[in-house]
């Protein structure tokens, strides 16, 4: 008798039908990078508080936490959403702001252009460490009936 390989099994199935996304990839070392890269960012954005004053400081902290007031839109019409569901019109603005290129695309414009305001840095800094958190974390994108991804 001869040994039959046998064919891999099919990522597991959403309930649309649709393979689930990152099925083969090891979750907990992509949690573990972006918890490193967090780690990194929030460092930087205090050391530019530290560094170019109060101003910088307070930046960071706002741009840190700004990502997640846009689960405020639509907050009135939440009634009735199941849990962890964000209502849908909040959706694209939620996405937008968790979206970790934004901030990385300004960081390389603000290191190519002649901006010399430190408590952008601090700011951009702040935003991409919230963004890396939510990642490591198990928070992603949202799908625009505004359940998690992934």
């Amino acid at each position: 008798m001869s040994a039959t390989a046998t064919a891999p099994a099919a990522a597991p199935a959403t309930a649309a039908g649709q393979a689930t996304r990152g099925a083969g990839r090891p979750v907990l070392a992509r949690r573990a990078a972006w918890l490193v890269g967090a780690l990194f960012w929030s460092v930087l954005a205090v050391m530019e508080g530290v560094n170019h004053g109060w101003t910088a400081g307070l930046l960071a902290l706002a741009f840190f936490i700004a990502p997640d007031l846009t689960m405020l839109v639509g907050v009135g019409e939440a009634r009735g959403n199941a849990r962890g569901r964000l209502q849908p019109r909040a959706v694209p603005y939620y996405n937008t702001a968790h979206r970790a290129v934004i901030p990385l695309v300004l960081l390389a414009a603000y290191a190519v252009l002649p901006l010399t305001w430190a408590p952008v840095m601090a700011a951009l800094c702040g935003w991409i460490a919230h963004i890396s958190y939510d990642r490591a974390f198990g928070y992603g994108l949202r799908t625009k009936e505004g359940f998690q991804r992934d």
